[in-house]
């Protein structure tokens, strides 16, 4: 089963990080829906934060363990937040099981195809040799040998933990990250469809969402609404929470 924060009473909400997320990144962002009267469930998917660790990494699987999820919890409407990798699962997922998804909201992700673009990342994550029993300074050193950006260095080292006294490790599973990072990419299949309404948001300095993809976007999910987040990059919920938040509940309620 995966890991969960359960935070409120009221409408069910489940928020999805993306690739390298946990449920630990959207905890202001929880608390505000739950002000709002959501009762927010936010997950880890497998081989991310707290959750299991397993060699099978698709988007089948992961959507399947959020179906899992909801049938344990007795979920039966949902409303759904999904961001990068986590948007990918919930768009299978509402295009897969229509009947569980009241509203779907997908943030900086879109259903085409992505090729490869985690090299570095990767990079820096592989550098660090845990059986030197490096310090959390030590392991930033390297880490920012590779990743100059200080948002995303922090983003990723919210991932250390002590595995034991004196020994740090990343909770995530990087041994299978390295050998499926190819699944991270993948397209919605063609002839996936979600008629219900549904909410993709831009950061206005990302560009995983063109103006071209908006035809394949409407293919899919015929009644969506696309909207820019300002200020904005990838993490566009980290990066303008307010906006993100002002969005996102403007749809919701």
């Amino acid at each position: 089963m995966l890991f969960s924060k359960i935070e409120g009473e009221g409408t069910p909400l489940l928020i999805i990080h993306g690739f390298l997320g946990m449920s630990d990144n959207w905890k202001t962002l929880s608390m505000q829906y739950v002000a709002q009267g959501f009762q927010v469930h936010a997950l880890d998917l497998r081989n991310h934060g707290k959750s299991f660790h397993a060699d099978d990494f698709t988007y089948e699987v992961m959507m399947k363990d959020v179906v899992e999820y909801c049938q344990f919890h007795q979920l039966t409407s949902v409303d759904v937040i999904g961001h990068s990798m986590g948007g990918k699962v919930v768009m299978l997922l509402a295009t897969i099981y229509p009947e569980l998804i009241h509203k779907l909201i997908v943030a900086d992700i879109g259903p085409k195809y992505y090729p490869p673009h985690h090299d570095v990342i990767l990079a820096s994550l592989n550098a660090v040799d845990f059986s030197k029993k490096p310090s959390r300074s030590e392991v930033e050193e390297i880490v920012s040998q590779y990743i100059h950006d200080f948002g995303t260095r922090q983003f990723l080292l919210k991932n250390l933990y002590w595995k034991e006294p004196g020994q740090l490790a990343f909770r995530f599973n990087l041994k299978v990250f390295n050998e499926k990072i190819a699944t991270i990419g993948e397209a919605l299949p063609f002839e996936n469809h979600f008629d219900k309404d549904t909410l993709f948001l831009r950061g206005d300095k990302s560009d995983y969402i063109l103006d071209s993809d908006f035809e394949t976007i409407y293919h899919h999910f015929p009644k969506a609404k696309i909207e820019t987040v300002s200020n904005a990059g990838h993490w566009l919920h980290a990066e303008n929470p307010t906006e993100f938040f002002e969005k996102t509940i403007a749809f919701l309620k």
